[in-house]
């Protein structure tokens, strides 16, 4: 008979009926899940099929987690049951108080050296010994945990809970109030804000501040900007040096190396000539896959943007292509375009363009608008170029090179500059690694951001269909005071990123499960409604970060930098890109009276609004990422933290209300990867309603961008999607986004074939011949979707 180990290591016979009783009672606490399409029984049967002699009761639990979360697909109830389970589990086998856990990492012992090593600081234990009481009281036996998803809790133990000796001491609710503790220190008040706002997972700070708060290095900031210092030995070294110091404390960065001299560039001091930005790039690939994130987390990530002028350019477009001479090719780095509009007009008119080395033309990259443009132009005239080539012909190479690897990233300089709150700084350079950051840099400032983003389909009210934006507002008012206070206590890799932040004091506010909010109000992602929906949450949150940024300048004062800006004068980000009458005259909120505040008080920070990609963090929230469409309704997700089955669960609900969720529709939806569109059973509506975005014109997701982008001071990473895509499509797509003015035309290009390699039929006698473990796992991964080079850093 075989045995079970319990956790006090006594050795029991497997009872069946034990197990099926403890599924039965996860499966009906409140809120009970559906027993018309959830069988504790069926998963305890499984369970009992994979046992082996003095198996333990933690695996036991692990088993049936793993079982209850791969039947998803046959109802989303049985992820609640696997979450339920992992987190049963995860509380039987951590300290039941917060003080407790935070005290065991803070005694950690390295198990090689046997030495003490604190995973937590000293601040964090007084704070929890001060605070025991209000803690244990606030964090409730940690119920909240059961809020968290199947993927959500997997994704958490796997790269978020604090472990010591390979043991997870962390719950997700002491996580939270480890972050809510480092962030407000002793502000009691503050904390119980920041804690019961994230508990709610009405908003979330980015990774690092989730992995770094409250340890004994608290690098919280998710983005780093920076210039190369100089061009010679010194400057390029200093900059290298920097990144990496970066780099091992787990921020990604985007580099502007405009001003690297190109190949055959004379050498002053040695009467030589430069090779260019090639060798450069690969010191730099090499230095992203050694300093990685965090120690072995993730390799290091660098975006490296440089203007289409640059001699150099081609080769920066092709780092990354599959074919070609390995030592032309630097595949761990990300190319990103910084593309002035003059670039773009010769492309439209078919006309030529000039590539220059900044050390014979200097000054380029300084520049934007009418005066780069009477700069570049002069140096035209003087024949002072190395080439002159048809704009189209540069611009077709930089297309193909996106349709084969989906870099480099388009930004365009012009408007970055020319909407920015940062413009009396001086001309901003870069981006980040995710294009969402536009922010000044200088040899002796490196610009960092830090992001936080709020959950926009948790202000629903359900009962009434209607969004409640005054729930919105306050919420993104107390997410504002948080990431300002992130730059008062975090810890800065350099004196330069410390100077920069402290002067600008910018912070990156963005957003996730969009499309989890049109489909629960029942909207097609692409209706007037969801459209005017997206503009209105938008200005919601702006109205309330620069409130929130202007009371606390009244209290602590402006940004340092503040006078001359445009918000110093008034102008707001929609004046900037002349919609300032439609909205003061017609918005949601009294925007003049707010203006006038502004240029009374002042506001504390210079930049507010970024959306980022939340790979990671929509995750652990159970929500689509950031603004995008669903990518399919059917998947296997891999991550960090493994491969799951996801299956869109609004799209089941609505398919249970219609009565036609079922095996043979279950069956039609793998067979078509994740797709409605070609199901007869399913009705019109509901197939305008589950459009992937493989299914959408991107001219739905450009325009909808520029719609938000009125009330984004910063940018925002849009990826586009084609499926079968052609070159003249991407080019048609980057044209129509830099006529609208977005600051970032587009991220990352994700493409597929129109049709699949292979197809998996889905039939009675396939069925038959595999068993249905191999059955699912092949049709799921025939509709998998991975998410390659995702920024886990930038995940807000």
């Amino acid at each position: 008979m075989l045995k079970v180990t319990k956790r006090s290591g006594r050795e029991v016979p497997v009872n069946y009926h034990k197990i099926t009783q403890r599924l039965a009672k996860l499966a009906s606490e409140e809120p009970a899940l559906d027993n018309d399409f959830v069988d504790p029984s069926k998963v305890a049967q499984s369970v009992i099929g994979g046992l082996y002699d003095k198996v333990s009761t933690e695996e036991i639990d692990n088993l049936a987690a793993e079982i209850a979360g791969s039947m998803i697909i046959q109802h989303p109830e049985y992820g609640k049951l696997a979450s339920r389970i992992l987190i049963s589990n995860l509380h039987k086998s951590t300290p039941n108080c917060f003080t407790e856990a935070m005290v065991i990492l803070f005694n950690n012992v390295n198990p090689k050296t046997k030495e003490k090593a604190p995973l937590v600081s000293d601040e964090i234990i007084e704070l929890a010994i001060e605070f025991e009481d209000e803690i244990d009281e606030l964090l409730n036996d940690c119920k909240k945990d059961y809020l968290f998803s199947y993927m959500g809790m997997r994704t958490l133990m796997k790269s978020y809970l604090i472990k010591s000796d390979d043991k997870i001491i962390e719950r997700p609710q002491y996580m939270i109030m480890r972050v809510a503790l480092g962030i407000w220190k002793n502000n009691w008040e503050e904390v119980v804000n920041t804690y019961n706002n994230m508990s709610n997972k009405l908003f979330t700070h980015a990774t690092p501040t989730l992995f770094n708060a409250g340890t004994l290095k608290p690098q919280l900031s998710s983005c780093f900007l920076i210039q190369n210092k100089e061009d010679s030995l010194d400057g390029i070294m200093s900059t290298k040096w920097d990144v990496a110091k970066i780099s091992s404390l787990a921020g990604g960065i985007g580099l502007s190396i405009h001003d690297i001299r190109a190949n055959g560039s004379y050498i002053k001091g040695s009467g030589g000539t430069s090779k260019g930005i090639l060798p450069l790039l690969k010191t730099y690939n090499e230095e992203a896959r050694y300093w990685d994130q965090g120690g072995n987390k993730r390799k290091g990530s660098f975006a490296m943007y440089l203007e289409p002028w640059h001699a150099d350019i081609e080769t920066l477009i092709d780092i990354r292509k599959n074919t070609g001479a390995e030592e032309l090719r630097a595949r761990d780095l990300f190319p990103a375009m910084w593309v002035p509009d003059l670039f773009m007009q010769r492309v439209a008119e078919d006309g030529e363009w000039t590539l220059m080395c900044p050390n014979e033309c200097p000054g380029l990259s300084d520049v934007y608008g009418e005066e780069f443009e009477t700069l570049y132009t002069k140096y035209e005239i003087e024949g002072k170029g190395r080439k002159t080539i048809k704009a189209q012909d540069l611009y077709s190479k930089i297309t193909t090179a996106q349709l084969e690897t989906g870099t480099p990233y388009m930004v365009y300089k012009d408007a970055s500059n020319r909407k920015s709150n940062q413009k009396n700084l001086g001309t901003i350079k870069s981006s980040n690694l995710c294009t969402e950051i536009l922010e000044y840099t200088a040899p002796d400032e490196q610009a960092v951001c830090n992001l936080g983003s709020i959950a926009v389909n948790m202000f629903i009210n359900e009962k009434k269909n209607i969004y409640d934006f005054d729930k919105l507002w306050q919420t993104a008012y107390q997410l504002t005071k948080n990431l300002n206070q992130v730059i008062e206590v975090n810890m800065y890799p350099t004196k330069e990123t410390k100077k920069s932040n402290m002067r600008n004091r910018p912070i990156g506010i963005g957003i996730q499960g969009l499309a989890d909010t049109f489909a629960m109000l029942k909207q097609d992602f692409d209706s007037e409604e969801s459209f005017k929906l997206n503009e209105d949450i938008f200005e919601t949150i702006y109205h309330a970060a620069l409130t929130s940024s202007m009371h606390m300048s009244k209290d602590f004062g402006p940004y340092e930098t503040f006078k001359g800006s445009p918000t110093s004068k008034g102008i707001l980000q929609f004046d900037m890109w002349d919609k300032g009458d439609v909205i003061r005259n017609k918005g949601r909120y009294n925007w003049n009276s707010l203006s006038e505040e502004i240029k009374k008080f002042g506001i504390r920070n210079s930049l507010l609004m970024a959306p980022m990609p939340t790979a990671s963090t929509a995750q652990i929230l159970g929500n689509n990422e950031c603004f995008e469409p669903f990518t399919s309704n059917l998947y296997t997700r891999r991550i960090l933290a493994g491969e799951y089955i996801m299956i869109n669960e609004h799209m089941v609900k609505d398919f249970i209300e219609e009565d036609i969720w079922d095996k043979e529709l279950i069956n039609n939806l793998m067979a078509n990867n994740g797709s409605v569109q070609n199901i007869e059973r399913v009705p019109q509506y509901l197939k305008n309603r589950y459009k992937t975005v493989w299914e959408m014109s991107m001219k739905t997701i450009i325009e909808m961008a520029a719609d938000r982008g009125k009330f984004i001071c910063q940018s925002q990473s849009m990826n586009l999607f084609l499926e079968d895509a052609s070159v003249n499509a991407i080019r048609s797509m980057h044209m129509y986004s830099w006529k609208l003015g977005l600051k970032t035309g587009m991220y990352y290009l994700r493409t597929k074939a129109a049709k699949d390699a292979v197809k998996f039929t889905v039939t009675k006698n396939s069925l038959k011949a595999k068993t249905e473990e191999e059955r699912l796992k092949e049709e799921i991964e025939a509709c998998s979707l991975e998410n390659p080079d995702s920024c886990d850093m930038c995940s807000g």
